[in-house]
């Protein structure tokens, strides 16, 4: 009997032994299979998390250089038509003096023609007033053309990408204006029509129904 029963707690510590240790060893693979798992998703949280920084920091960069090639253009745009505008005053100013030095020279023909008693006085006066009123009047049409020229020249600096797409708006009020324009349609500006005036200069209706004048060059 007491063999037996010797038998019997070899047996039962036996498997309590080996009960116990298998179940050590599934929680061991338990606990390194949740380990692994949780290794992986934190790489690839992470590894996502960077691929999202990069990104930000790509566009950022891209937005930057975007800005500074804008700027760049619009400098480069400005100082051109400041260029153009200085070269139009120089025109003007030299036609001012060329029409003063044409109104001298009639004032100068008018005090001959007075001082001189061989000639017809009356004619000579009346044809030098004549020439006096033609020469005033022609430096009044080319000054008041030379400044329109200069305007116009001035107010062509380029506007901003924004400022250009909100310009180029379809409205019902450019589509009206448009529909009125007598000047022919000679191409396109960002799809816009472009018309071409008397004097061949180029414009599109903008949104408020106003002719935006471009360069030449411009016209696709």
């Amino acid at each position: 009997m007491s063999k037996k029963l010797i038998l019997l707690c070899f047996v039962f510590l036996f498997s309590n032994t080996f009960f116990a240790q298998d179940v050590k060893e599934k929680t061991s693979k338990t606990k390194a299979k949740t380990e692994k798992a949780a290794a992986a998703k934190k790489e690839k949280a992470e590894k996502l998390k960077a691929e999202k920084t990069k990104a930000k920091k790509d566009a950022a960069k891209e937005a930057k250089k975007a800005e500074k090639d804008a700027k760049t253009k619009t400098s480069k745009t400005k100082k051109d038509v400041e260029e153009k505008a200085t070269k139009t005053d120089k025109k003007a100013k030299t036609t001012k003096e060329k029409a003063t030095k044409a109104k001298k020279d009639v004032e100068e023909k008018v005090s001959k023609t007075k001082n001189d008693p061989k000639s017809n006085t009356k004619y000579a006066s009346d044809k030098v007033k004549e020439n006096k009123a033609s020469a005033t009047g022609k430096e009044k049409s080319t000054e008041g053309k030379t400044k329109a020229a200069a305007n116009k020249t001035k107010a062509k600096v380029k506007k901003t990408a924004a400022e250009e797409k909100e310009d180029m708006k379809e409205t019902a009020v450019s589509k009206a204006a448009e529909k009125k324009v007598a000047d022919k349609v000679t191409g396109k500006y960002n799809g816009k029509k472009v018309f071409t005036g008397p004097r061949g200069g180029k414009y599109y209706i903008n949104k408020n129904g106003n002719k935006t004048y471009i360069e030449a060059e411009q016209e696709e």
